[in-house]
């Protein structure tokens, strides 16, 4: 057995990739659900969107990005991204990658906290799918991470993926780097050689 300690100020990362071989059946769905196609979003109601559906699994990787950055990725010719609606209000939002030929990454794929455990998950994947398997498509790709919900893997594997990596990746914590507050991802403690009672 392999331990490495993980310096202070930094998580270690478990993640999980799966991949759909295979292009579903896809059954009529009574969802209210919509995804509503987000072409060159603005950015900072991307921002906005993505804080509020990632912040409490310490997605930061968006945050990351200067304008001109964050603007390069997701007006890219080869992203599509889509609001994910119910009554026309924004409740979380799924981004997909096709730069692999033959391929589709589903990049981002989340709803706001409010909604989660609902049931919207498998109408949202339904529709999702319907999307990233365009008629070259012949693979469809995913991942998640030790920060996400623990209900994540399951659900991905009932939705018809298969796990086949897994990796581990160590990376500056984003609440210390402030690139989310502190009080963001409770699940995951934070360990910091710093005195945080000023924070």
């Amino acid at each position: 057995m392999t331990k490495i300690d993980v310096p202070d100020d930094n998580l270690a990362v478990i993640t999980t990739y799966f991949e759909m071989c295979r292009k579903p059946v896809f059954e009529n769905s009574s969802s209210s659900l919509i995804l509503r196609t987000w072409d060159e979003p603005d950015l900072l109601e991307y921002r906005t969107l993505f804080r509020r559906v990632g912040e409490d699994w310490l997605w930061f990787g968006r945050l990351l990005l200067n304008d001109d950055e964050l603007r390069s990725a997701i007006h890219a010719p080869e992203i599509e991204i889509f609001k994910v609606q119910d009554d026309e209000h924004d409740i979380g939002f799924v981004e997909l990658d096709f730069s692999q030929p033959e391929q589709c990454e589903i990049y981002y794929f989340g709803l706001v906290p409010e909604m989660n455990g609902r049931g919207y998950g498998p109408a949202m994947m339904t529709e999702t799918l319907k999307r990233a398997w365009k008629d070259d498509v012949k693979r469809v790709w995913l991942h998640t991470c030790t920060n996400d919900s623990q209900r994540a893997s399951n659900f991905y594997q009932r939705s018809g993926f298969i796990a086949y990596k897994r990796e581990v990746d160590m990376h500056a914590d984003p609440r210390l780097t402030g690139h989310l507050p502190m009080d963001a991802g409770p699940h995951v403690p934070i360990i910091s050689g710093k005195d945080l009672s000023n924070i």
